[in-house]
């Protein structure tokens, strides 16, 4: 099976009413470790290049690494995707190189940090969708800002997404799927109180547009046996909190189809590392 679009992915989702995970990827083990898990779980899954990937390799090494996965993996549909794409150059690079899926996050300016105004997403996206659907590549929009800033991506405020601007949006620019701010934010430090999101925002969004899938951003769950893990071989990572699965749970009966993941991975990773090195001193190989 070749590389999918998210569309399909998505589309799938919907009929079963489920939500597929979204995993942002860095680095060869990153992606083994994702394949092995949707193996186990005979489940489609969606591979990412974030902004923070870019920086640390690039699209074309990204790619042939998933291309590697879906060549080893045959049987299961595979989205390639560019997330937080902040502008239109680098859009056309991932769909010119072949990704089947781009986001454009006209939420900010192209630094990936500052908050643009309505008009300037709504013409961004819009032409982003008109470039990539004479291609057959989905196109995932973003309304509303996450706090906190992970990857180089975010503002650091949370500014919740409006329903009656979610359905102006989905109408003037054309996307496949929208990402919403419903309270979640970027990084492993998401709520100083009680987790609370607003489904409200999804029930409403979704009973006026059932036919978008719907985006959670920033919903690792950062699980407390791997933060244990960081903290006990001399990692500090005191009050990290992150979405608890019950509220993702709650989302995808509401029309979200697609859970981004990233943090979850890294804490995993810095764990594992950390206790090797504390308990193997002598090993390098």
């Amino acid at each position: 099976m070749a590389l999918v679009p998210m569309k399909q992915i998505l589309d799938e989702a919907k009929k079963g009413n489920y939500g597929v995970g979204a995993f942002n990827v860095n680095n060869m083990e990153q992606i083994q470790a994702i394949m092995e898990a949707a193996r186990r779980t005979k489940s489609p899954v969606i591979v990412q290049a974030s902004r923070g990937a870019l920086k640390y390799s690039n699209l074309i090494y990204l790619k042939y690494l998933i291309v590697a996965a879906n060549e080893e993996n045959p049987d299961i549909p595979i989205a390639m995707h560019l997330d937080h794409g902040n502008g239109l150059e680098v859009v056309k690079q991932a769909i010119d190189l072949g990704f089947t899926s781009v986001m454009i996050d006209g939420s900010l300016l192209e630094d990936g940090k500052t908050p643009s105004s309505y008009e300037y997403n709504v013409e961004i996206t819009r032409k982003v969708v008109e470039y990539a659907h004479k291609f057959g590549v989905t196109v995932e929009g973003e309304l509303g800002t996450l706090g906190g800033i992970e990857d180089g991506v975010g503002s650091g405020k949370i500014h919740l997404t409006d329903p009656d601007q979610a359905e102006e949006f989905i109408k003037a620019t054309g996307v496949d799927a929208l990402a919403v701010a419903i309270g979640t934010s970027h990084g492993a430090y998401k709520f100083k109180a009680e987790p609370k999101l607003a489904i409200d925002i999804v029930k409403e969004i979704n009973r006026r547009c059932p036919e978008v899938p719907l985006v959670m951003h920033g919903s690792s769950s950062v699980p407390q046996d791997l933060v244990e893990i960081v903290n006990k071989y001399g990692g500090k990572m005191p009050n990290a909190k992150g979405v608890p699965i019950e509220s993702i749970q709650e989302a995808i009966k509401y029309g979200v189809r697609k859970i981004n993941v990233d943090t979850d991975s890294r804490i995993a990773i810095t764990g594992a590392i950390r206790k090797v090195f504390f308990e193997e001193p002598d090993k390098f190989d």
